[in-house]
């Protein structure tokens, strides 16, 4: 045990540091000079970013004021400039609207209308059959037993009665 503790006591020696002294020395010790006393700083004025740009911002502001105030005006000039006219609108008007005589017509020749040089349109004849894409498939079959050669003679004979029937219309 003797031994373990022998052995503990040197390691906790090795452990701590021997403080050494500097040797001594018959020098004297040098006295330093004194650094010269430097002149105090001025500070110098500083041109942040944020600052130039704030003062932008306010000139734009201001010319954006500006320019809306202009505009507010040259409205209020142009609605100012319309009433006025509409009120001179509306006195010339009333002044036309006063009823006032009309001047008697010239008797003395009378109106004789001429006959118009233009040639008279010629009537045509009446379609009386529908346009094939017009016609609905059920009526197409209809109309195609109608076309056969049974229902050709009596083709002339319906323009007939048409006509009789436009003819009768036309003295009505």
């Amino acid at each position: 045990m003797k031994k373990i503790q022998k052995l503990v006591g040197e390691e906790e020696k090795l452990r701590m540091p021997i403080a050494q002294g500097l040797p001594w020395t018959t020098d004297e010790p040098k006295c330093l000079i004194k650094p010269p006393v430097k002149k105090n700083t001025i500070p110098i004025d500083l041109k942040l970013h944020s600052d130039i740009r704030a003062m932008e911002r306010a000139r734009f502001a201001h010319r954006v004021a500006e320019k809306g105030r202009l505009i507010k005006q040259y409205k209020m000039e142009r609605e100012r400039q319309k009433k006025l006219e509409e009120e001179e609108e509306i006195k010339r008007l009333r002044k036309e609207l006063i009823p006032k005589a009309q001047l008697m017509p010239y008797f003395d020749r009378p109106f004789v209308p001429r006959r118009s040089e233009k040639q008279p349109t010629v009537p045509r004849e009446p379609k009386f059959c529908i346009p094939r894409h017009k016609t609905i498939k059920c009526c197409r079959m209809s109309c195609n037993d109608m076309s056969g050669p049974s229902q050709l003679q009596h083709l002339p004979s319906s323009i007939e009665k048409a006509e009789a029937l436009y003819k009768n219309r036309i003295l009505q």
